[in-house]
């Protein structure tokens, strides 16, 4: 094997399948390391079996609610095992879609574990452009890294009683009573999906709210749903333990409660990148204290010919920012475009939730704190689904709007569908539609989505220095 390449991409998820695809098709010699399948956290442990186990809760809770539309169905079971394999069949067959498209593709597939050399291990004068795989040495002239990240566990006693989201696709049988640590993005899916399909469910968090760095009404709104679908909530809890007991794990706080008779508890505290055995700091690459490589807005870190994409940068960690951040970086670096880089700003994302949640551009609090004069409307009600339903289920919509031509600088939704209707008002928002340009739409009715070209009046206006409700 020539062991020089073009670009070498360090990680064979989201971004380092970008990167090196787009090289690839420029020509050029490309290389992908990787020790684990390829897809990364997205297709192995994260988005897309995540969203397969949401569409069985969702089906789940279907079925729960049929008999109010006359719909007999009977008792409603999970059989774990067949969701299980399901979902592992559809991930491998993703799986051998990327193997094949590597070799259909001309890149070259390095399996094992990258770390840099130094100028100690290696004589060349390109030593910060070489890695060292499994004891083979590998050189490009741009390398890089997009190796993700990974699962955080806190160091207390007993944690390893716990799992991560990587542990929880492990699951070979169904908890029925399950502890879920954490009530971010990760904590609040996981609780949603183990719900519906059954399982008893107490989430515990830290923080005071679920979704703490979302806009208030989407967290308040999510919190209101979960506790009314039995979700026991523990906020404002700080976990110092776990303990295996007679009754099953216990979680205990720090000032002595302790919450017990878990049959699993699922560590969902967040994720660090995954950049601590690449040999970074001998090489020179700038990093925080927790791991983030430092990026300009080209990808570039402070070494020539070393990049970096993804989550390991600490901006926007979702697979689309990734796949995007690559390929910018490869038109950049191969296809003359010297200008491509991602714009940061106004990023769509979802979260699977139950109900799902959509959000784009400011909270209603960062509004105020960038603009001199904000309008809000809102609005709440109880969708058509649920017409015949007797549980409550609410969905609510905010927009923001700045300036005296009301540009929606923010957009956040939580209900049924508004993972769907997001995409096409997230294109207008990035194209700069205002309030008018939203109530010049006629509304397609009866949906959930005309509710936002049909807010009529804000409830909420502010001017610097100014506070004033809406008649």
């Amino acid at each position: 094997m020539n062991k020089h390449f073009d670009l070498i991409a360090i990680g064979g998820g989201s971004g380092g399948l970008a990167v090196a695809e787009r090289a690839a098709q420029a020509g050029k010699r490309v290389a992908i390391v990787e020790s684990a399948e390829l897809g990364g956290t997205c297709v192995n442990v994260g988005c897309v079996p995540k969203k397969v186990m949401w569409y069985a809760a969702n089906i789940a809770e279907a079925l729960h609610d049929a008999p109010g539309f006359g719909i007999e169905t009977g008792d409603v079971s999970v059989n774990w095992k067949t969701l299980v394999d399901g979902r592992q069949q559809y991930v491998a067959d993703i799986n051998r879609y990327w193997d094949g498209y590597v070799i259909d593709s001309n890149i070259t597939m390095i399996r094992g574990q990258a770390r840099f050399v130094t100028s100690a291990q290696c004589v060349d004068t390109r030593s910060r452009h070489t890695i060292d795989v499994e004891g083979d040495y590998y050189s490009a002239e741009h390398i890089v890294i997009a190796t993700g990240g990974q699962p955080m566990v806190p160091p207390v006693p007993g944690a390893e009683l716990g799992m991560t989201s990587d542990g929880f696709f492990a699951l070979e049988q169904q908890p029925k009573n399950i502890a879920v640590i954490g009530a971010g993005y990760i904590g609040v899916e996981l609780s949603g999906v183990m719900k519906a399909l059954g399982s008893d469910v107490t989430v515990i968090a830290m923080e005071d709210r679920v979704l703490p760095v979302f806009d208030d009404m989407v967290s308040n709104v999510l919190k209101e749903s979960m506790q009314h679908q039995g979700i026991e909530m523990k906020l404002s809890y700080q976990v110092n333990a776990l303990e295996q007991t007679e009754k099953g794990i216990a979680v205990c706080s720090a000032d002595g409660e302790k919450l017990d008779g878990f049959d699993a508890v699922i560590w969902a505290i967040g994720r660090s990148p995954n950049t601590r055995s690449l040999n970074l700091n001998d090489v020179g690459v700038e990093m925080q204290s927790n791991g983030v490589i430092a990026v300009d807005d080209y990808q570039n870190t402070n070494i020539d010919g070393i990049y970096a994409v993804g989550d390991v940068t600490g901006k926007s960690p979702l697979t689309p920012v990734a796949v995007a951040a690559g390929r910018k970086l490869a038109d950049r670096l191969f296809n003359g475009q010297s200008g491509s880089k991602l714009d940061y700003n106004q990023i769509p994302s979802v979260v699977f939730s139950h109900p799902p949640v959509g959000t784009m551009g400011l909270t209603e609090s960062d509004a105020q704190e960038q603009h001199e004069q904000v309008s809000i409307y809102e609005t709440q009600f109880t969708p058509m689904r649920y017409a015949l339903s007797n549980k409550p289920v609410t969905t609510a919509m905010k927009l923001i709007c700045a300036g005296e031509n009301e540009q929606v600088v923010g957009l956040h939704l939580i209900g049924d569908g508004v993972d769907e209707m997001l995409q096409g008002f997230s294109v207008a928002i990035k194209m700069g539609a205002t309030k008018a340009d939203f109530d010049n739409v006629v509304a397609i009715h009866p949906t959930s989505s005309e509710e936002l070209v049909t807010m009529k009046q804000p409830v909420r206006v502010y001017a610097r220095g100014i506070d004033e409700a809406a008649a």
